[in-house]
């Protein structure tokens, strides 16, 4: 903050989270509007309920979501910061925005007597190296358990007094979901290295081998899972070549004192046939791509990628009770089969790491909590139906919804503290920042009738609305086309504003936001469109543009690096058009946009030339040429703007703000160029002063400032901002080609002509045009063909 200039007397007023809401609003808004931003502002608001209005608003929206049993409550698994005691969403993340809960299952490998001599205090014991898998159907196949050698391990009491051993990373995890005595709390009993607990010898469920044992693997990874790894070489690339390597080096065995008989003994178990790769699809694997040892970390990365997929969608179970049936078909019954028998546990963790805004790392915690069932089925399809009509604009946008929406479930809608509004019918809970903004475009539409201009909504209301009369059942009104009147103080007349209001301006006709959103808030803000306005599709959203991140030359904004930049700053230093007219070139498209300075310099360079050009034109309006505008570069010019219009027009429609500038400034430039270049009987007026207007039309959404000061100085009586977008004339395609072909020749003839001017070495050469002076090449070919029909 105090990068920013505040002073340390303001930065501790932030201590309040309301300061907050009080200091950057104003600032905000006015750099936004020293940017140019055209924004009807009365209808700004704060979205907690600092503002009474909105305030009333979600809780109407939340009372007909819970009428409608679209948010249910219970205990489910959530990504949960310790430090600040409650759900960490998306927008309280610091890192890991997206990230989800990762289900596995937890294998209970019992630890044998005699315990190794680290583990003989726990005599009497049940002790369990505790494994989490994605694939509970392969443990038929279990030959041994891996840990890391160099890896720190615990033992911690469960609540049913086993002890689990695992990473502490792992155990903290657990310790949120119900492993453990206390939520939270993780009793350690015994603090270990691998290396101390490797020859252990376990029993492990469903594997044919009565004991198996704990031998060491270099590769596993203290960040992801629990640390402890069931081994199934036979469906298993990476199992199978640690396996092999210690079968094959007596010398890696006697390093970590494993004796023969914990590995030679023991054999890949066929337990699932896969078509081409047969019954011990691993080994297979490991033979055709030359698999060497453990360390070959591309091609066992290579190995898995080709089997794990196959193996589910194709894989036949070759086991009693199972033999004959496709993976994918049993995989969740073997899963519940494991939990019910006391065998494994359902165990969650982040699927990547989580930090919060605290700088807390997150775990996964089974919560009791209120929670909007987005997996719901009906509601699904209907959320599908209107993503099938959703204009996205990028194809890649597209598939990210779809890939949203087919795994979205349940998201978890409140918390215990931090700004919003109370739920109405649990007013210990707070509803959280990426469900209480999913439908607030609708209450842009009364906005500005309702809090008189004033974001906090404290102003008196224009049509004397108190905020306590805004009930459910008047919201109703104003939002559903078929609620009845309610039971009000409110006249119907004013009430009816707020619906015509509503009914005018709905839908949304364009969402913009950043492609990190899609997963999460732009996925809800479909969702909750749906659920409100069901039975009226005509409600749903028309357009997202999904846009990317903004690098500043080419790479990410960093303050520790000094490759930052502020709006005011970018203002201050290129001007809001400078500035606009660089962002609008930095990219198109989910791509990352890249704001480079020299480009935004050159850009205001570009800007400047254009406007002394114009105030040139306007001094010299006289002495351009007048009369018929039909010699073959003023029909190319008049073809050529009329063509630009066309293509700039579709993509702004495409929302495509590089091509747009493309097409509407740099290649409408170099058009005016080449013919002030070639028009050797001078520009002719008209054309000159269209091409002014229409340039500076089609420029205005990016450069309004500079476009409204051209439009003065064109003698316009009202402002751009009101004028009608250029509508283009006929354009005449093989025209434009002639002309380009032309010039083509033209550039062909001078690289011809300075080649044969070169003399080589002690030679002089002569060159003569018959019938012409070379000075006239250029005339002949642009000027001396006034009719295109010439052209065969």
């Amino acid at each position: 903050m105090k990068s920013l200039g505040l002073s340390d007397e303001e930065i501790v007023k932030f201590s309040e989270a309301e300061h907050w809401l009080e200091y950057f609003p104003p600032l905000a808004i006015q750099d936004l509007k020293r940017m140019g931003l055209k924004v009807d502002w009365r209808r700004s608001f704060i979205t907690t309920d600092v503002n009474p209005y909105y305030d009333s608003f979600v809780r109407w929206q939340f009372l007909t979501l819970r009428e409608r049993n679209k948010i249910k409550f219970g205990k489910r698994y959530t990504i949960y910061s310790p430090k600040d005691g409650q759900p960490c969403m998306d927008h309280d993340r610091q890192t890991g925005e997206g990230v989800g809960p990762q289900e596995y299952t937890l294998i209970k490998l019992k630890v044998l007597e005699p315990y190794p001599c680290k583990l003989s205090g726990l005599k009497g014991k049940n002790v369990f190296l505790v494994a989490a898998t994605l694939r509970p159907e392969t443990m038929f196949g279990q030959t041994n358990c891996w840990v890391h050698p160099e890896i720190k391990y615990i033992g911690f009491e469960t609540v049913n007094g086993d002890i689990f051993i695992c990473t502490p990373r792992a155990a903290r995890n657990m310790s949120y979901q119900g492993f453990t005595k206390d939520n939270g709390v993780v009793p350690v009993v015994k603090e270990l290295m691998g290396e101390e607990i490797l020859g252990a010898s376990l029993s492990a469920p469903l594997t044919s081998y009565k004991v198996i044992y704990v031998l060491p693997m270099l590769t596993i990874k203290e960040d992801k899972g629990t640390g402890v790894v069931t081994s199934v070489p036979s469906d298993s690339p990476d199992d199978f070549a640690a396996f092999r390597d210690l079968k094959k080096k007596q010398a890696l065995r006697a390093k970590y004192g494993i004796r023969d008989d914990m590995v030679l003994p023991f054999e890949p178990v066929p337990i699932i046939e896969i078509p081409g790769f047969g019954k011990l699809s691993a080994v297979t694997m490991c033979d055709e791509l030359k698999v060497q040892s453990q360390n070959d970390r591309e091609k066992l990365a290579e190995a898995k990628e080709k089997l794990y997929l196959k193996g589910f969608y194709d894989g036949i179970m070759l086991v009693d009770g199972f033999e004959g049936q496709k993976v994918q078909d049993v995989k969740k019954s073997i899963r519940n089969r494991m939990i019910d028998t006391g065998d494994a546990y359902a165990y969650m963790e982040p699927e990547k790491q989580v930090m919060s805004r605290s700088s807390d790392e997150c775990v996964v915690a089974l919560c009791d909590q209120w929670y909007l069932d987005y997996g719901e089925e009906k509601w699904k399809e209907q959320t599908c139906q209107c993503l099938k009509n959703l204009e996205t604009f990028c194809e890649e946008t597209r598939r990210n919804f779809e890939a949203t929406l087919d795994w979205l479930q349940e998201h978890a809608c409140s918390r215990t503290y931090g700004l919003g509004t109370r739920l109405p019918w649990d007013e210990q809970w707070l509803i959280e920042s990426l469900s209480d903004s999913t439908i607030y475009m609708a209450f842009y539409t009364a906005a500005h009738l309702l809090q008189g201009g004033d974001i906090r909504g404290q102003a008196e209301s224009p049509l004397g609305i108190r905020p306590q009369q805004m009930t459910k059942e008047v919201w109703d009104y104003i939002f559903f086309k078929e609620a009845p009147f309610p039971k009000t103080q409110i006249p119907k007349e004013k009430l009816d504003q707020l619906k015509q209001e509503f009914e005018f301006w709905y839908p949304v006709d364009l969402r913009v936001s950043g492609k990190d959103l899609i997963p999460n808030h732009l996925s809800y803000f479909l969702y909750n469109h749906v659920a409100m306005w069901p039975e009226e599709s005509d409600k749903w959203p028309v357009a997202v543009r999904a846009n990317g991140h903004l690098l500043l030359n080419s790479e990410k904004m960093s303050k520790s690096t000094g490759n930052f930049l502020t709006l005011t700053e970018a203002l201050d230093k290129y001007s809001a058009d400078g500035m606009r007219l660089a962002l609008a070139d930095a990219g198109d498209t989910v791509e990352d946009a890249n704001f480079v300075e020299a480009m935004a310099d050159a850009g205001v360079l570009r800007l400047y030339t254009w406007v002394e050009w114009v105030k040139e034109m306007v001094a010299n309006w006289d002495s351009l040429r007048s009369g018929p505008a039909n010699t073959f570069n003023d029909r190319v010019f008049a073809s050529e703007m009329n063509a630009g219009i066309i293509k700039t027009d579709q993509n702004y429609e495409k929302m495509m703000f590089k091509e747009a500038l493309k097409t509407g400034f740099f290649e409408f430039q170099a058009a005016k160029d080449k013919y002030r270049e070639l028009a050797i009987e001078g520009m002719h007026r008209d054309l000159v002063f269209r091409f002014i207007e229409v340039q500076t039309l089609l420029l205005a959404p990016f450069c309004p400032h500079l476009c409204e000061h051209i439009w003065t100085l064109l003698g316009k009586p009202d402002s751009i901002m009101n004028a009608s977008w250029p509508v283009a004339g006929p354009v005449d395609e093989s025209l434009i080609r002639s002309s380009q072909y032309l010039m083509e020749v033209a550039h062909d003839l001078r690289l011809r002509l300075k080649n044969y001017m070169t003399p080589a070495k002690g030679k002089v050469k002569s060159f003569f045009l018959k019938g012409h002076s070379l000075k006239g090449i250029d005339q002949i070919t642009f000027n001396g063909i006034e009719n295109k029909d010439n052209f065969h």
